[in-house]
């Protein structure tokens, strides 16, 4: 039997689910709605007032409250920001944290956040400990460190006491801010609270340490750390071990990596080592870096195309190429890094020294023996061509990295000035030729260099292409 779709039918499930819609819009309106008017129903406080409503709030509701608060309530808001933030079933992200400091205009005027407190002092309100704990994780994402430790002195106004997530908090900001010896101060001062300082407390330190150059305190706090029972991860030691490298403290340095190789609590990694040869290299150090390298391979950690470019940038900086050239055939067999990634790491040196017929030179080669150079290599030497005008030698290299499917994400840019630098000089078949793999690839033509590409194009007759380009524009709109 033939089957009849019933159009009213449809129709009417249609219209069923726009109301539905439509009535879960009005519920959180309403809901904003009730909130904001009992803002202002404060018979005895705000917080009473609004905790009479028991709501079932989410980000959008909380979001169109702020939204009415603003400009002339900001204050209001906040104490419904900090409210709402500890209700049942609801918790803001760091994303709200952030939305209702730039919302209530709190980075105009961080003042607000005290006035708050003052506020609750003013009223005798019933303050708690999670209300302070709001308060200070808007100070945490909106980077306020005067506000946050002013507010962590103004807890015992109110006859409470910080916790050690609360310290950690405004030690984080302190460090940040390079108050470090602000941090230390509240760092002592928890223990003088019956707090033990944690993991986060001491990473905190021990960043905020090695930042201001004090790589030495940095150290010495790692060895507190232990006797605590607190074991330091990776990034802690890392850390450490960067900011000894960074204030000169190499020997100190290598005592660390000693510790680490013989099975402390971590292990050096690819970062770790890269981190020293890099600090070796800066000082011409060149011995002590190679050293390093062997070292890392006799640990069994193979290194990366970070620590290939770091050593043979520097030592191209230093004139040392030949030594660079040596130095591939290492990084390949022990340490099986591609001939691609090296060489690459050759070439961008090259031509950073000033050297860009020997770059090309050898990217040419690379091509040759079918070693793929990687985009940076690819991009830098594209540019040194076209600066010095050689734009059919351009394309022509261009054309063979992408025959060997190289380009997956070169730099627009460059596909734009070859483009219009062939067409200036009449190379038409050329010219042609790049704007269909553009237009293969989807390649967008940007500002500076839209506007003239299609005036070339347009006065070479090119409507096809300029039809085609305009469509792959809109596309990416």
């Amino acid at each position: 039997m033939p089957h009849f779709v019933n159009f009213p039918f449809f129709s009417c499930l249609h219209r069923l689910k726009t109301l539905t819609f439509s009535t879960q819009q009005m519920g959180m309106a309403s809901v904003a709605d009730t909130l904001y008017s009992h803002l202002h129903k404060n018979n005895g406080s705000v917080e009473n007032s609004l905790s009479k409503v028991k709501p079932k709030l989410d980000s959008r509701c909380v979001i169109e409250v702020l939204s009415r608060c603003y400009p002339k309530e900001s204050q209001l808001g906040i104490r419904f920001f900090i409210w709402a933030g500890f209700q049942s079933g609801y918790r803001h992200s760091a994303y709200m944290y952030r939305k209702a400091y730039n919302l209530l205009g709190i980075d105009q005027n961080p003042r607000m956040i005290c006035d708050v407190i003052e506020s609750y002092e003013a009223e005798g309100c019933l303050v708690t400990a999670n209300m302070f704990r709001e308060v200070l994780n808007l100070c945490k994402e909106a980077q306020l460190a005067d506000e946050a430790l002013w507010v962590l002195r103004k807890m015992e106004n109110f006859s409470l006491r910080a916790d050690t997530v609360m310290y950690n908090v405004v030690i984080r900001l302190c460090c940040k801010k390079g108050d470090v010896e602000m941090a230390e101060k509240l760092m002592r001062e928890m223990s003088l609270n019956d707090l033990c300082p944690d993991v986060i407390t001491y990473m905190t330190m021990i960043e905020g340490f090695c930042n201001v150059g004090r790589s030495e305190d940095a150290y010495s706090l790692l060895k507190v750390m232990r006797v605590h029972g607190c074991l330091p991860s990776s990034v802690v030691l890392s850390a450490i071990l960067d900011g000894l490298c960074r204030s000169g403290s190499m020997e100190r340095a290598l005592e660390l990596l000693d510790e680490m190789e013989k099975g402390g609590d971590c292990s050096p990694n690819v970062v770790t080592y890269t981190s020293l040869i890099q600090s070796f290299c800066k000082r011409g150090q060149w011995t002590e870096a190679l050293d390093i390298l062997d070292r890392m391979k006799a640990f069994g950690c193979l290194a990366n195309h970070v620590t290939v470019f770091t050593l043979i940038e520097s030592l191209c900086a230093e004139g040392r190429v030949e030594e660079a050239f040596r130095l591939i055939d290492k990084f390949v067999v022990e340490h099986s890094v591609s001939y691609g990634d090296c060489y690459s790491s050759l070439v961008i040196s090259l031509i950073r020294i000033k050297k860009p017929e020997e770059a090309e030179r050898l990217f040419r080669e690379m091509l040759a023996g079918e070693f793929k150079p990687d985009t940076l290599a690819s991009s830098l030497l594209l540019k040194e061509l076209c600066m010095k005008d050689k734009v059919l030698d351009g394309f022509y290299l261009l054309d063979a990295i992408e025959n060997m499917g190289c380009l997956s994400s070169i730099d627009s840019d460059i596909y734009s000035i070859l483009l219009i630098g062939l067409y200036q000089r009449r190379h038409l078949t050329e010219a042609t030729n790049l704007a269909k793999i553009m237009l293969k690839k989807s390649v967008p033509l940007r500002p500076p260099y839209q506007q003239s590409v299609i005036d070339i194009l347009r006065k070479s007759g090119e409507k096809d292409l300029v039809n085609k380009f305009t469509s792959v524009r809109k596309e990416l709109q």
